[in-house]
């Protein structure tokens, strides 16, 4: 299902907290806010995609328990970005001493932080130009890695401040680089998971 944007200004001005009830009440939905308001819809993702998605966040908590750099998110956390969106990358990632600088209760909400490090990861359903987009918009409020994640292209894209998007074509795996340092992310599975699908 692709996603639905609905436009709800001048109408009605989905608060934070009105946002965080809405959520609440239709967990069985997706729902992010746009930066200008909008509120965007989306259908919980198919099965293959959720495959792919455990296996990736599993890698990288694992290389994080033993680092113990930081806290890793799953797709269902909110994070109030600097522009005033509030997004869900399907996995996330935050430096531990960002994470102490906000307060309990900061901690309890949609975050008022843009994680360091975010995953996308494309569904058949996904329109690409839409997540590239949103890659951007991590990136310009402080996303300091971003990986898009496309399996029907067999692509990756990196995204990474002040630089041109980097562009690999069907990578068998991701480095964390200087931020995430000694992640190793294995994608073979990805690729020839989508491979069999295809010679079937």
């Amino acid at each position: 299902m692709t996603a639905i944007s609905l436009t709800l200004t001048p109408v009605l001005a989905l608060t934070d907290r009105a946002f965080m009830q809405l959520c609440q009440h239709n967990s069985a939905l997706r729902l992010e806010r746009t930066a200008t308001g909008d509120l965007v819809i989306m259908a919980p993702t198919d099965s293959e995609s959720g495959h792919y998605n455990i296996e990736i966040a599993t890698d990288i908590t694992l290389w994080n328990r033993t680092s113990r750099f930081g806290l890793t998110f799953d797709s269902s956390s909110g994070f109030r970005l600097p522009n005033g969106a509030i997004r869900s990358p399907d996995v996330a990632w935050i430096s531990m001493a960002r994470w102490q600088q906000l307060d309990p209760n900061q901690r309890q909400e949609f975050a008022p932080i843009c994680p360091d490090f975010v995953i996308e990861l494309r569904s058949p359903g996904d329109d690409l130009t839409t997540l590239q987009a949103k890659m951007r918009e991590y990136r310009d409020n402080g996303a300091r890695l971003g990986w898009l994640i496309d399996p029907q292209n067999k692509r990756v894209e990196i995204y990474r401040p002040s630089q041109a998007v980097e562009t690999l074509q069907e990578p068998l795996t991701l480095s964390g680089g200087d931020v995430l340092p000694g992640l190793v992310v294995n994608l073979n599975l990805i690729w020839k998971t989508r491979l069999h699908r295809m010679q079937r």
